[in-house]
């Protein structure tokens, strides 16, 4: 590759629903431009971006993969984004650092609903984009149709600037409504030629709607358009150039990934339409010794600064940290500033890469996105820069995890290394979290679905050789009372020489909600000597652990010591406590015990046409219904507390509601007492488990 400027960059991410092609059209760009010499495919398993075994055997992509490639002396660096909604934080993390999106509709299918989330997350970014209409070779593949259903789901501008050359099994090439010419692709030759005569009428058609809709974006140009001035092909291609970067219109094109059928024109149009980092607005962050906003210009000779939007890690390579380097240069065997962890760090080798090649560089420049290895305290939305002038940027955001499983190490050799396993696993992914529930004593490992989990559980066994065994994880009950008890707890044992004896009597109050033990002390004339009491208190809180009910710890109670005896030779702490035991386990009995179970504020965004079924769900939930609060685009947020039992398999359930359109929130609320037929399932689920 020649030398590179800023301006001849391109940082593109494909995004679209899954099964769209995404992965087919970085495969086929990286063909095209002699990136790769062999056009790799997904079934094969054989493609450049879908390189890591859970996405060969999955056919699916689980991370977003980085592949550059050159095109007319540019540099254009491909993000390939997953499109399973599971993977969602991989596609925030590459359009954070991408100056435009290629959003990829099925020819069949049209767009379909993580086409819609990618979207919304590129308008949040205000980013410029295409639209690739994808798969229009296979049978039932409709132009027309997957316009109309861009046009039915958002409010942009379309423009349409390519059309069909035949169709399905027929389909061999593109109409370049800009140029108007014919493009046909065989054998990976491209041939230009005129437009075929039945073509002409819808050719024109649309090239009468694209000087329309350029002339609507330039007040110059629509003042000539009304005037029914013509506009010189000049004044179109380049106001359609403006209004493509500025994001006022989004030009469709169209095409075949697998059959490299309309790739070069869309490279062209990359080129020519989409922006390079120095025409998009400069990052902006804070300096950390004035505290004040800067402007980081995307300038070679400006300080350095840039962000870390993915981490890999490996056990045998190490950490990879891939970033995109928004002002000055960055260069191998140079020392650089984490602003974000206040941390030096040598940069001993930048890479470029191209799916899981790399290949090593002496500097990347402003614009450019690069992998740098073997930082040893740099993490995933940490900045980098120049210490001498500090700056730090906004922190990267990521969906909280909404599904969770517990997982056990299948050995004792497993078991050593699964802790730090997983702490490789969750650097790699902000989206997956990592805690151990000491009410339970489970590993909880969380995400955003189920098979966001799975493929963290085989990673587990193919990247550090650990084995684990995935379950349910317990809920955390909790056992107090309702009534009032006096008990006595009685323990003597004799067998020869000192024998034991300790003897309490002690009352059992429920406390207000939410709180957990207290003891008093209400012994009066010496029936309990001082020195026993601290034993009596300790026999008590340790008994805590185990409720008389399901085992679950006790909470909610107040102990009172009022009176007991002793006998001087035989008594002792260990009787005392034993006795405070004792009391403990007949006075809980005696007192109206009740399961509590969690109960969790929960905050669905739903639209408003599945507003019905998800509230009628979460009072099947045993929910309760707090409100409702629209929210603008025929979104509204149900508000509910939600028993914890209830929700373990939401996130799937919601998916399938909604039809992914929905999203969930939850924190923990308070505990509740549980109906009665559900504390006697908990108690039958505790027995059963000791049996």
């Amino acid at each position: 590759m020649g030398e590179i400027t800023t301006s001849k960059i391109r940082n593109v991410s494909l995004v679209a629903h899954g099964g769209t092609g995404k992965t087919s059209l970085a495969e086929a760009a990286l063909f095209t431009s002699q990136a790769i010499n062999r056009l790799g495919k997904v079934d094969d398993g054989t493609t450049v971006t879908d390189y890591d075994p859970e996405e060969i055997k999955r056919k699916i992509s689980t991370n977003s993969t980085l592949a550059y490639l050159e095109w007319r002396s540019n540099k254009i660096n491909l993000i390939d984004t997953p499109g399973y909604a599971d993977f969602i934080g991989e596609v925030k993390a590459a359009l954070r650092v991408s100056d435009a999106a290629i959003v990829l509709v099925d020819g069949l299918a049209g767009v379909k609903v993580q086409t819609e989330i990618a979207w919304k997350m590129a308008d949040e970014r205000n980013l410029p984009r295409l639209v690739f209409i994808n798969k229009m070779d296979k049978e039932n593949a409709s132009f027309e149709k997957a316009l109309e259903s861009l046009k039915k789901t958002f409010k942009n501008s379309f423009v349409t600037i390519q059309l069909p050359i035949g169709a399905n099994k027929d389909f061999k090439g593109i109409i370049d409504i800009i140029k108007m010419r014919s493009l046909t692709f065989k054998n990976g030759k491209v041939t230009e030629d005129a437009i075929p005569d039945n073509l002409k009428p819808m050719t024109d058609k649309y090239a009468k709607i694209l000087t329309e809709a350029v002339a609507e974006t330039d007040d110059n140009l629509l003042t000539k358009y009304l005037e029914e001035k013509p506009l010189s092909s000049e004044e179109i291609l380049e106001g359609l150039k403006k209004a493509t970067k500025s994001g006022q219109i989004v030009p469709i094109l169209c095409g075949s990934a697998t059959e490299n059928i309309g790739i070069n024109p869309l490279l062209d149009t990359i080129i020519d339409y989409l922006p390079s980092p120095d025409e998009r607005p400069a990052a902006k962050g804070t300096n950390l010794k004035t505290k004040e906003e800067e402007t980081c210009k995307p300038i070679e000779n400006e300080p350095l600064s840039a962000l870390v939007f993915k981490t890999l890690s490996d056990p045998y390579i190490g950490k990879l940290n891939f970033a995109r380097i928004y002002s000055g240069t960055l260069k191998a065997d140079s020392e650089i500033y984490n602003s974000t962890t206040k941390h030096k760090e040598k940069v001993s080798h930048l890479l470029q890469v191209i799916g899981k090649e790399q290949k090593d560089i002496k500097e990347a420049i402003a614009g450019d996105i690069v992998a740098i290895p073997k930082l040893s305290n740099t993490h995933t939305g940490d900045t980098l820069c120049d210490e001498l002038k500090p700056i730090v940027f906004e922190k990267m955001t990521f969906p909280e995890p909404i599904f969770s499983i517990a997982l056990e190490p299948k050995s004792k050799n497993d078991d050593g290394k699964l802790g730090t396993s997983l702490n490789k696993l969750t650097e790699e992914d902000p989206t997956f979290k990592v805690k151990r529930d000491h009410e339970t004593g489970q590993t909880i490992i969380s995400g955003m679905g189920n098979v966001h989990l799975e493929v963290k559980v085989s990673k587990l066994k193919q990247k550090f050789g650990v084995e684990a065994i995935t379950k349910d994880p317990k809920i955390a009950y909790k056992e107090t009372i309702r009534g009032t008890s006096k008990v006595q707890g009685k323990y003597k044992k004799q067998s020869g020489g000192h024998g034991q004896y300790g003897d309490v009597w002690i009352e059992f109050k429920p406390l207000p909600h939410g709180a957990g033990f207290e003891f008093e002390d209400k012994i009066f004339g010496g029936s309990v000597p001082k020195q026993y009491i601290p034993a009596v208190e300790k026999g008590l809180i340790e008994a805590l652990d185990k409720g008389v009910l399901a085992g679950y710890p006790v909470v909610g109670i107040k102990a009172i010591l009022y009176d007991g005896s002793y006998h001087p030779v035989d008594s002792s702490e260990m009787a005392f406590k034993v006795a405070a035991s004792m009391a403990f386990k007949k006075g809980i009995q005696e007192a109206t015990p009740v399961i509590l179970e969690p109960i969790l504020n929960v905050e669905v965004t739903v639209p408003q046409e599945y507003m019905g079924t998800v509230i009628g769900d979460l009072n099947s939930k045993r929910g309760k219904i707090l409100g409702m609060e629209p929210i603008g685009n025929g979104y509204e947020i149900v508000k509910a507390r939600v028993p914890k039992a209830e929700m373990k398999k939401y996130a799937p359930e919601l998916r399938s509601m909604a039809h992914g359109r929905a999203t969930f929130s939850f924190k923990f609320a308070s505990y509740e007492e549980a109906p009665h037929d559900i504390q006697e399932k908990i108690i039958a689920e505790a027995k059963k488990e000791k049996e």
